[in-house]
């Protein structure tokens, strides 16, 4: 027996169509060089036809694949919603990757346009010869593309409000099935070359209502919902979708990511809601602290892509702003668990709340997960026992695009291998420990480089600590510490002092080195790639 309800395929162009008639008059802000850009819902939606109605001239078709090299503004919130809504499949480009392994992306996805920020578009001539599929670049800028040389591409180059203005605002949607692909974004490519992720309409509608619970990000009509995380990762964590099927005033920052422009946005635009990974929040905090901007507005923080050491949580407290720690993936689309304490342990000591607050948490209602260990059983929920991650849901992928990797990374009953190690305590709040391949392995035992990273930040002259594994004659590997130092700086003996309290001594690392700047991957995560390739050579005693 089936039920009777209507078969109204979950699309994208619902919260289009909700955000228009019934939040015309709700604001979208971007800021720019030297002002901010401002419309409404109303206007935003005539962009969006006349995106649609100027990429259809362009011949561009169903499934054809729509490239963005952009920053978080407007002109990319309209993007996110005319490239699908028509029927094509949007494909957010990371400017921050290896120009390589841009080109290989772009290729590899069989882009046939890619819409560029007049900031990007140097990065783009410097590989438009090598792109294998790409007809047009569309600049986008306020100025006219006459303005600008565009004489050394062999690419045919349009400029966005050129492309907008010769169309009608009364573009004909077409019904498209649910099921149908709705963007594209690549892994970071930290293991071998990125990896395609596919999703699905039905997949974002059902993670975009799955965020917006009160247990989950809590994001509401009244927010003003600004995402720091960039758009062209993991689709913004789905908040321009969040904010968008709610009708939230949205703000974007552009590419002005420094901690001061940041912090203005948020006191000016009088932001709710704000998310980014630790690296932006970071420094941002003696920033905010100072007392000298109004944040009273702002009470939420999702964070994820890394741990969030406990040192900052307690800071952002203080300030009366909840960091809310989450976990995800490219491959989760990205929301897989969030960490909230439940009710009934919200009687505990505030250091017991703390303790569950700063774990990934629980998954969140559509999401299932199990930690399984090197023998393929599930691990015991005590918090001690660790196993790699795995996940499945509505919004969880099946295979990569187009990749011969797909055997391994995928279980013969259908979970996905996240390559993330976990504990799960007796509440069911997973933690991470490490990624498979960060861990260090001592002598036959493992050490999780995030624990000690998390205990080696919570120094008060400790602005950044990523460990690492570095290998050992006698043991296999041992635990190397680089570090970033506030001032004045804090000894080496001093912090090894602080770490043989609280774990036992063969997991302390031998050796820390101070150093400027930890290098970052393309999304903002300590790249443990370079600095094990950096310090491989490296002498440790004992």
């Amino acid at each position: 027996m089936h039920g009777l309800m209507m078969d109204h395929p979950l699309t994208l162009k619902l919260f289009m169509l909700r955000a228009a008639r019934y939040f015309p008059n709700k604001e979208i802000v971007t800021r720019r060089q030297h002002d901010y850009h401002r419309y409404d819902y109303r206007e935003w939606y005539q962009r969006v036809q006349r995106l649609a109605g100027g990429l259809q001239r362009l011949n561009i078709q169903m499934g054809d694949r729509v490239g963005t090299l952009a920053w978080n503004t407007h002109r990319h919130l309209e993007l996110y919603f005319a490239v699908p809504c028509m029927g094509a499949v949007l494909h957010t480009l990371n400017p921050r990757l290896p120009e390589d392994e841009l080109v290989y992306i772009i290729n590899h996805a069989a882009d046939r346009i890619i819409f560029v920020d007049e900031s990007l578009h140097p990065l783009l001539m410097r590989i438009c010869d090598r792109l294998q599929t790409v007809e047009h670049i569309i600049w986008m800028s306020d100025q006219r593309i006459s303005d600008q040389p565009f004489s050394e591409t062999p690419l045919d180059a349009l400029n966005y409000e050129g492309l907008l203005s010769g169309e009608t605002a009364n573009f004909d949607w077409p019904e498209i099935d649910e099921n149908s692909a709705l963007a594209m974004c690549y892994t970071s490519g930290t293991t071998g070359l990125p990896k395609g992720v596919v999703y699905s309409h039905r997949a974002i509608v059902l993670h975009t209502f799955a965020a917006a619970l009160k247990d989950a990000l809590a994001i509401g009509e009244s927010d003003v919902v600004m995402p720091v995380v960039p758009m062209f990762h993991a689709l913004s964590w789905g908040l321009p979708y969040v904010a968008t099927m709610l009708g939230c005033k949205q703000v974007f920052p552009g590419r002005f990511l420094q901690p001061k422009n940041i912090a203005r946005i948020l006191e000016k635009e009088r932001v709710t809601i704000s998310a980014g990974v630790p690296s932006i929040w970071l420094p941002l905090q003696e920033i905010l602290s100072s007392g000298n901007y109004d944040l009273s507005r702002l009470h939420t923080i999702p964070i994820g892509g890394s741990a969030a050491p406990l040192s900052l949580i307690e800071a952002y407290e203080r300030m009366g702003i909840e960091i809310v720690h989450a976990w995800g993936m490219t491959e989760t689309s990205p929301l897989g668990t969030i960490s909230r304490v439940k009710s009934d342990l919200s009687q505990l000591p505030a250091e017991e709340r703390l303790d569950f607050r700063s774990k990934q948490g629980l998954p969140v209602p559509g999401i299932e997960l199990r930690g399984i260990d090197e023998q393929g059983k599930e691990i015991p929920w005590d918090g001690q026992t660790m196993g790699e991650l795995q996940v499945r849901g509505p919004w969880v992928i099946r295979e990569y695009f187009q990749d011969e990797r797909n055997e391994e990374s995928f279980t013969e009953d259908g979970w996905f291998r996240t390559g993330d190690v976990i504990t799960i305590d007796c509440e069911g709040y997973i933690q991470i420990v490490d990624r498979t391949k960060d861990l260090v392995k001592s002598g036959g035992e493992w050490i999780s480089s995030l624990d000690l990273e998390n205990a080696i930040m919570s120094h008060p002259q400790v602005l950044e600590a990523a460990v690492i594994a570095i290998p050992h004659e006698r043991w296999q590997e041992r635990p190397l510490a680089i570090v970033v130092t506030k001032d004045p700086l804090p000894q080496r003996e001093e912090i090894l002092a602080d770490l043989q309290e609280r774990f036992a001594k063969w997991q302390v690392p031998d050796d820390i080195v101070f150093v400027k700047e930890i290098p970052k991957t393309s999304v903002g995560k300590f790249d443990k790639k370079r600095l094990r390739a950096h310090f491989a050579n490296h002498q440790v005693d004992g």
